[in-house]
């Protein structure tokens, strides 16, 4: 399997390098000092499950790469709308696009049934702006329940777990799901076929609409909002908030709030990634993980008054940070 990794940062580099180690032929499409160390030394991975080397072939230009079978996107969903151009020179007639986001994705109605079939989510694809740049034929959807992030250029640190699940938006049985998947197992990861993906993405979106907001706006771990009695009832008003939304549009999760506020608190100290991006200066993924759900409780007629709060003070904080990144080249300039 040819495959190429759009964004191959702790997320893409990590799965970039199993597929490697299985045996697929990868390419890893990175930019700064990531990309000089990717090409110098290849990808280390330290892991619990064991440290492994790989040296794939690594640019910052897909025209070095050409079409390929499968395309993974290793990048935030917000930064989907602008992939357009680093997309196309990757895509043959037959070529998949694997989307590993968190949230909801831009292809959710997509493959269903009833009146919602086709409906665009205008928060995470505005304008149809994603939907022009990946169109929804070509996107394999993937929940990623590993916990990785870059140690220093060229090195990827895996902290937990190895599941990626993937699936069609239609629900439908496809070879190109088949085969991605035997490569990610070959390559050490757990890459189950989901007939009903919208599950995966509801159960993972119960801890991220919660602790991502939250710990980017406490500047807290996700073990301390667990701690603190008024943040843990916050977090579980906001999960059983998401699981109503997601009752009206037809999924159960099978998953208690209890339970998912047990497992963050195994956690323990984690950083979640809108912490990480909060502490570095830059935009949250913030659109896909919660505006979205509130525009589907809109959508469905369920009362979401946490969540609205939630969004509405992270959204000011989100367009602060959007505004600084935005002007941070040129004050470093003068």
């Amino acid at each position: 399997m040819r495959t190429a990794i759009l964004g191959a940062g702790a997320i893409g580099a990590y799965m970039g390098a199993a597929l490697a180690r299985g045996g697929a032929e990868v390419h890893l499409v990175a930019r700064g000092a990531h990309l000089d160390a990717l090409r110098a030394n290849g990808v280390r991975v330290i892991s619990p499950r064991g440290d492994f080397h790989v040296r794939p072939h690594a640019t910052d230009d897909p025209r070095d790469i050409g079409p390929v079978d499968v395309v993974v996107l290793g990048f935030k969903a917000q930064h989907y709308a602008g992939c357009g151009p680093l997309l196309r020179p990757l895509l043959g007639p037959a070529t998949a696009v694997v989307a590993a986001q968190n949230g909801i994705p831009w292809w959710y109605f997509h493959g269903v049934e009833g009146p919602l079939a086709g409906r665009r989510v205008t928060s995470v694809d505005p304008d149809g702006a994603v939907s022009r740049a990946i169109p929804v034929e070509r996107a394999i959807g993937c929940v990623v329940y590993a916990a990785t992030e870059i140690a220093a250029p060229g090195v990827i640190r895996h902290m937990e777990g190895t599941r990626f699940s993937i699936g069609e938006p239609d629900g439908s049985d496809s070879a190109r799901c088949r085969d991605f998947s035997a490569a990610m197992v070959a390559g050490g990861l757990k890459c189950p076929i989901e007939r009903d993906l919208r599950r995966d993405i509801w159960i993972k979106l119960m801890g991220n609409i919660a602790f991502n907001p939250l710990s980017a706006l406490t500047r807290s771990t996700m073990a301390e909002i667990c701690r603190d009695p008024i943040a843990r009832e916050l977090a579980e008003t906001m999960m059983r908030e998401a699981l109503e939304v997601a009752a009206r549009l037809g999924v159960e999760t099978g998953i208690s709030v209890e339970r998912r506020l047990a497992g963050a608190e195994r956690a323990g100290d984690h950083r979640t990634s809108s912490l990480h991006d909060v502490e570095r200066g830059r935009p949250m993924e913030l659109d896909a993980i919660l505006t979205a759900v509130v525009e589907l409780a809109d959508l469905t007629g369920a009362r979401v008054p946490a969540l609205r709060i939630v969004n509405a003070v992270a959204s000011r904080l989100n367009a602060r940070l959007a505004a600084a990144a935005a002007t941070a080249p040129l004050a470093s300039a003068g």
